[in-house]
């Protein structure tokens, strides 16, 4: 019998939070039976070739099919299924519907044996060891600003104007308008810390909350509002930013790249979308191809459930699309 969160703060779940006090993990979220997978797979290599300490947990929903969640055990992950979360149906009819699903991502705040967790997209790569984020002070949301220079902005009082976040001093936001829109992260990463009051007062949250396009990464915001602290985008380098802010990029310092530009997902790759003929951007590409065939950064078997350096040094659902 599984309980919601209302009962876990309650007392009904009980937990030694002595053993889990300092306990670290990544995680990221998977959907449906597609090609997504992959992205997941090639995450948890790079993980492996950044030699992070800290193993790759994967919440999955329960449309993933087992043989896709044997992939992820080969390689080290750890697999925990998860209950959809449904938003009211008014969110459903607004936001964009890719996004919908996405909302059970709200059930890794459930994860608790962790005291701090870093989310990361299927589609993104880690380049470089992060580790060290888990270090920054408790207490807050760290993630990375996001952009919007998008067409999904447009209709918006940020992009009448010409206004966007990540360049400030271009278009300043005029006085007349009010006070300026609050700084505003994109969702694919970040650090928080799992908590059952904190995974109760999203799922309440929501039920209450006005829809929007975004889905749960406007969600998030509004929720996190107040405790966000941004940190440098080579922790979530879209690769939109190659062609909206170029004189922000620094490429040889990028340590996390997220593929969520329209063709860019390396494993459908074929450089005929807006955009993906960059040499950057096919520079990116095989970058991360490179990590993912490379079998030496597969997961030897007999090692617990963790990130090693490489071997060379049910509740009733709706099928969904394959998201992470």
């Amino acid at each position: 019998m599984k309980m919601d969160s209302r009962e876990m703060l309650n007392g009904s779940f009980e937990m030694d939070q002595d053993c889990c006090k300092g306990k670290r993990a990544y995680v990221t979220f998977l959907a449906g039976n597609g090609d997504y997978v992959k992205g997941v797979v090639g995450l948890a290599k790079g993980l492996r070739k950044a030699k992070s300490k800290y193993p790759l947990v994967v919440a999955v929903l329960p449309d993933v099919p087992e043989d896709h969640r044997k992939i992820l055990e080969s390689q080290g992950c750890i697999v925990r299924e998860i209950e959809p979360v449904y938003p009211p149906l008014n969110h459903t009819q607004f936001a964009m519907a890719y996004y919908v699903i996405n909302y059970s991502k709200l059930r890794i705040w459930e994860f608790v044996e962790y005291s701090k967790m870093i989310y990361l997209d299927g589609d993104i790569q880690v380049f470089g060891n992060i580790d060290h984020l888990f270090e920054y002070p408790d207490g807050y949301f760290y993630a990375v600003m996001d952009c919007f220079c998008e067409n999904t902005w447009n209709g918006t009082p940020q992009r009448q104007i010409g206004y966007c976040q990540q360049c400030p001093e271009k278009v300043q936001w005029p006085p007349e308008m009010g006070p300026a829109p609050p700084l505003y992260f994109n969702a694919g990463m970040f650090l928080f810390e799992p908590s059952f009051e904190t995974s109760y007062n999203l799922l309440q949250s929501l039920e209450v909350t006005p829809p929007t396009s975004f889905a749960e990464q406007d969600f998030l915001n509004m929720f996190f509002k107040d405790i966000y602290r941004p940190i440098p985008s080579s922790y979530n380098f879209v690769l939109a930013m190659l062609w909206r802010h170029p004189e922000n990029v620094d490429l040889d310092n990028v340590k996390v790249v997220h593929y969520c530009a329209a063709g860019a997902k390396p494993w459908r790759f074929t450089g005929k979308e807006e955009n993906m003929q960059r040499e950057d951007i096919k520079m990116l590409v095989k970058k991360w191809w490179d990590i993912y065939s490379d079998e030496s950064l597969d997961y030897c078997e007999g090692s617990p459930p963790q990130m090693q350096e490489p071997n060379n040094g049910v509740a009733q659902y709706v099928t969904a699309p394959s998201a992470a």
